[in-house]
């Protein structure tokens, strides 16, 4: 499929979620298009308010694998699991279905995705629900950022996106990943931010930065 093309159906698939997602009751913060001219700043205070939306409605961390439909597809919004976070947040700020977005990419460069699972080719029942697709997806849409250290205030931005390993800071060894939002708010007496995620209780706000391994950091606010 030439890029052209590409670009095209996914405007087409945004376009068919933007109109769906409208009548769905659950969506906590309505879809809308956001206008160009809207600044970095607001698009990410758009985002981290559809994932902060979220808190107390998804209750329930769930990994089951879930038949979805496509696109739009979910599971019910009191579960899922911390992709499910930035999932959902993109789509209620933005109208932006990653569900599809992820597909159409493996789809146009399977190879370049991790083939831990065993697959021979995309699944868009899960591949968006997993964090190493969600970071080739996010590197390959140049989103990749370096890593700061966890409370450089000058350089963790609400808005970004993190992914860490369940390890402590330091120890390189393989652990289970994990992805979260990061906020506008810090802990209490500092600069660190707090992060909105899902890694267990359902979706919360928590200081996690300094907790576990950081491995990426993405901007991605789209216009």
């Amino acid at each position: 499929m030439r890029v052209g093309d590409l670009s095209a159906a996914l405007r087409h698939v945004d376009r068919r979620m933007f109109l769906a997602a409208g009548l769905t009751a659950s969506i906590a913060v309505p879809l809308r298009a956001q206008p160009a001219s809207r600044t970095a700043d607001a698009r990410a205070e758009t985002l981290i308010a559809a994932a902060r939306a979220q808190i107390g409605v998804t209750t329930i961390y769930d990994p089951a694998y879930v038949q979805l439909p496509y696109p739009g597809g979910d599971v019910s919004r009191e579960r899922g699991v911390c992709t499910d976070v930035v999932v959902r947040a993109y789509r209620d700020a933005f109208g932006m279905d990653l569900q599809a977005r992820v597909n159409a990419d493996m789809r146009a460069d399977f190879a370049r995705y991790p083939t831990r699972w065993g697959l021979q080719g995309p699944d868009a029942n899960i591949d968006h629900r997993r964090v190493p697709n969600l970071r080739v997806f996010l590197t390959r849409q140049g989103a990749e950022l370096a890593v700061p250290a966890p409370s450089s205030d000058s350089d963790w931005q609400p808005g970004d996106l993190v992914t860490q390993e369940l390890s402590p800071p330091g120890v390189a060894r393989s652990a289970p990943p994990h992805i979260g939002i990061v906020s506008e708010e810090k802990v209490a007496g500092g600069t660190r931010r707090l992060v909105i995620h899902n890694i267990g209780s359902g979706t919360r706000a928590g200081d996690i930065l300094a907790s576990w391994r950081v491995t990426g950091r993405y901007r991605w606010l789209p216009v």
